[in-house]
């Protein structure tokens, strides 16, 4: 009789297959429950019963849990190939130079993981020699430093196991040929005496770039490059960064938002919303057009995410919308554009991480997209009840009493309470925004699970474990970006641009138009967070210089990147939407020119009458 116990390659497979889910899982639900746990501590049994509670170690903590997760994430990242990057130019190439590209993109990872795992055991080594202690928890930073080994260290296996893969399907040659390439992108640092920094900076972020390398992998390793090169900076830095970026209370709230916004959508709320927003104007022309729009705000006041907001929302609309007479091209452009409300309104993930890289109030963000987003929803409804008049695509016969419309605003309570917790919780000194968006996540993670019930026994733990992927892949780029950022910085590189850009001319007005177009152009070739990440740096000190407020270039910033949702060829949303709708993704891009063109008013709206941007934010 055979035994029914697994064989020892069958448990190794299993573990090669799960190695990093328990980490996540344990860091995860430690982050969920430690933060909402400070907010009960310091309300509860603080101010109503007089219990003094130290909750520092709780924030600490949930912030190491959190770095912990995110870097076992990373590897999994890889394994599925979710990595941010630039992949316009490589489509150019033939097919049978995919895998070498994919290849080339691997060692050039392998190289900087490789190099994180070498700096990494020396800071180890540093603290056991030296050993300094974490602020809360009185322990060694040896403990929370450890995570650069071992979570770097996964990256390099799941780098040398995908590359085994391609170069078996590709061939030893491509393989070969890959290496090659990398080698030479390399050797400038190695070779040339005494390089120029700010060309070794900048040219291995464009080379990578331009051939696919996933944007936080070049950023950290033009960084990297650059330290070397200058010889008067210690490359033990790049270590430091890569955890030190991450170190940081505020940077746990794109952490919880992401979290919030799939907990949410997973859970099953995306209908409520929809059947809330087709009883208010349902029975116009053009009705379920508009419905669109107004679910996608309802929806981005809770996801803080445009790709979410469309896939959310995208799945139950654009099938109603064909069966309802709605050409299928224009359906798919509505939700394509609309879904780029989801990053101007609050919760926004782009306006906080533009926050913490400029220093700028979190919160005065939120307020200030407020109106461009209702702004932008206004115009998206005017111009579809436009063509729905034009293509007589009117609304449903059935007339709504406030009687119905209210009966489902109560249906869709418990997703209308996301926005009051988080707005509610910062805007009334409750809680900051980071505190705001743990109850959120926890609140929608409970939702999801009990009362919707989108979330089950089955299926929570891929939930989480996939939440947590999305968001290290954010995460891995903001720390890979400290340490670009921190060259920019040492060589004064955003000073020389605003420079050079103030000696081009110094009149406000132009700047913002030049800026709003390198900010267009940005948006359609590169990921928001990515532009955001490196473009915030070099166009802030100009902004400052010619009289622009931060939290109002903010608001310009992202309003534009907004637009490179839709627009080619990045364009994520038009691409998601096109796979929903099963359409041409240039077809899409056509019948969303007139959406366009309002969008491209909306810009020029904020752009050019701050006080949009600058009243509610004034009124804190």
């Amino acid at each position: 009789m055979p035994s029914s116990r697994p064989s020892f390659p069958r448990c190794l497979l299993r573990l090669d297959e799960h190695i990093e889910k328990p980490v996540i899982l344990i860091c995860v639900a430690m982050t969920l429950i430690l933060i909402p746990y400070q907010v009960f501590c310091r309300y509860i049994l603080g101010t109503w019963l007089k219990l003094n509670v130290d909750t520092a170690i709780a924030e600490e903590l949930s912030i190491f849990a959190f770095i912990w997760a995110t870097y076992f994430a990373v590897p999994l990242v890889i394994r599925r190939r979710q990595s941010i990057r630039m992949t316009v130019f490589v489509d150019m190439l033939p097919v049978r130079f995919h895998n070498t590209v994919l290849m080339f993109n691997n060692l050039a990872f392998l190289a900087l993981s490789c190099l994180i795992v070498f700096l990494s055991v020396r800071l180890l080594k540093h603290q056991l020699l030296f050993p300094q202690l974490t602020s809360a928890l009185r322990i060694s930073y040896f403990f929370p430093y450890a995570i650069l080994f071992f979570g770097f260290l996964l990256m390099s296996v799941r780098l040398v196991q995908d590359t085994c893969r391609l170069a078996k399907e590709a061939g030893a040659v491509h393989l070969l040929a890959a290496a090659a390439v990398c080698a030479i992108m390399l050797s400038p640092v190695f070779l040339i005496p005494s390089p120029n920094t700010s060309l070794i900076l900048i040219g291995t972020l464009f080379v990578s770039m331009i051939l696919g390398v996933p944007i936080g992998v070049g950023l950290g390793l033009a960084g990297a490059l650059a330290i070397y090169g200058t010889g008067f900076m210690p490359l033990n830095v790049v270590g430091q960064m890569s955890f030190n970026s991450l170190d940081s209370f505020p940077m746990l709230a794109v952490f919880y938002f992401v979290l919030a916004g799939i907990f949410m959508g997973q859970g099953g709320l995306s209908s409520q919303l929809i059947g809330l927003a087709d009883k208010l104007i349902g029975g116009k022309t053009g009705g379920l057009a508009m419905t669109t729009v107004v679910a996608c705000i309802f929806f981005g006041a809770i996801s803080g995410s445009g790709i979410a907001t469309v896939a959310a929302i995208g799945m139950i609309t654009i099938p109603a919308m064909v069966e309802r007479g709605y050409s299928r091209t224009f359906s798919a452009a509505i939700i394509a554009c609309a879904g780029a409300i989801g990053v101007m309104i609050p919760p926004s993930n782009p306006f906080v991480l533009y926050g913490v890289i400029t220093n700028t109030p979190i919160g005065k963000l939120f307020m200030g997209g407020i109106v461009p987003g209702l702004i932008t929803g206004g115009l998206l409804m005017a111009v579809a009840w436009w063509i729905s008049r034009k293509n007589g695509w009117k609304g449903h016969e059935e007339h709504n009493t406030w009687s119905d419309i209210g009966k489902a605003v109560w249906e869709a309570k418990w997703a209308l309470m996301v926005p009051v917790i988080i707005l509610g919780g910062i805007y009334g000194g409750i809680m900051t925004p980071t505190e705001a968006a743990a109850v959120a996540a926890l609140y929608g993670l409970l939702v999801g699970a009990f009362v919707l019930k989108g979330i089950t026994p089955e299926n929570i733990m891929e939930v989480l474990v996939n939440s947590v992927v999305t968001c290290s892949t954010v995460l891995f780029l903001v720390a890979m970006a400290s340490i670009f950022g921190y060259v920019m910085a040492i060589e004064q590189i955003p000073d020389k641009i605003a420079a050079w850009m103030l000696g081009v001319t110094s009149s406000k007005y132009l700047m913002l138009l030049v800026v709003n177009a390198l900010l267009l152009v940005a948006g359609s070739l590169m990921e928001s967070v990515s532009a955001t990440i490196i473009l915030a740096p070099i166009l802030m000190p100009v902004m400052i210089r010619v009289g622009v407020d931060p939290v109002h270039f903010g608001v310009i910033m992202v309003c534009n990147l907004a637009v490179g949702f839709v627009t080619p060829p990045i364009g994520q949303n038009l691409f998601v939407a096109a796979a929903i709708a099963d359409e041409r993704p240039e077809r899409i891009a056509l019948s969303s020119a007139p959406f366009l063109a309002a969008m491209l008013i909306m810009i020029l709206l904020v752009t050019f009458l701050p006080e949009l941007s600058l009243f509610l934010p004034g009124l804190m």
